[in-house]
């Protein structure tokens, strides 16, 4: 996975609270076995009519926005149900920070465990983020998570808290399974222990 240590990029406006994992990818599209191509599929529902057609109103449709990698929403992003889908399919289609006033649970640690940075705010900071972004074309913010700082070329200085753990998770470019392997020498020192014990057992 890789690291995660400052990013700055174009910020894409979602607002709408209650934002559930069905709408971020719906359930038809959760039949590939890869983590990747979902990202065609975010927000289908909002982003296409039945017959395919482009919904130019949804704010990811339009011009200003396009590759945009930071997403900014609005309260409970991620509820419903618990698919690990709905990160990959966010970080396919190019975000690589998530920040709204809260998440589901299961949503939030799924974002860390695929390299993707959710970032909590209060509702007020929320408010400001979505006032420059549609005031200022292009509007993007820098991500600074060696000092837990959010800043923008206009003066905005934003500090976010962020669980130390999680932190270095996301910092060391880390997922459970490089979590694990960084025990690894410990874990073949046990295995051989416990060998040699059977071994013993057997005699």
């Amino acid at each position: 996975m890789e690291a995660f240590i400052k990013h700055t990029g174009l910020v894409g406006p979602v607002d709408r609270v209650n934002v559930d994992t069905d709408a971020i990818i719906p359930k038809q599209f959760l039949k590939r076995i890869e983590r990747t191509g979902f990202g065609q599929f975010l927000f289908f529902e909002w982003r296409f009519t039945p017959k395919g057609e482009v919904i130019p109103e949804f704010s990811l449709n339009q011009p200003r926005y396009q590759g945009a990698s930071v997403l900014i929403s609005r309260a409970n992003f991620g509820c419903g149900s618990s698919r690990e889908h709905a990160p990959w399919a966010i970080q396919d289609f190019g975000f690589k920070v998530v920040i709204a006033p809260s998440y589901a649970d299961i949503f939030y640690n799924n974002c860390f465990k695929n390299g993707i940075l959710p970032i909590k705010l209060s509702e007020e900071q929320v408010d400001e983020l979505f006032k420059r972004t549609t005031a200022t074309e292009g509007y993007k913010l820098t991500v600074d998570l060696e000092n837990n700082k959010l800043t923008d070329d206009q003066g905005l200085e934003i500090n976010f808290d962020l669980d130390e753990h999680r932190r270095q998770f996301l910092l060391q470019g880390l997922d459970d399974i490089g979590l694990t392997l960084m025990q690894e020498a410990k874990i073949t020192a046990y295995e051989k222990a416990h060998e040699a014990q059977l071994a013993t057992n057997k005699n």
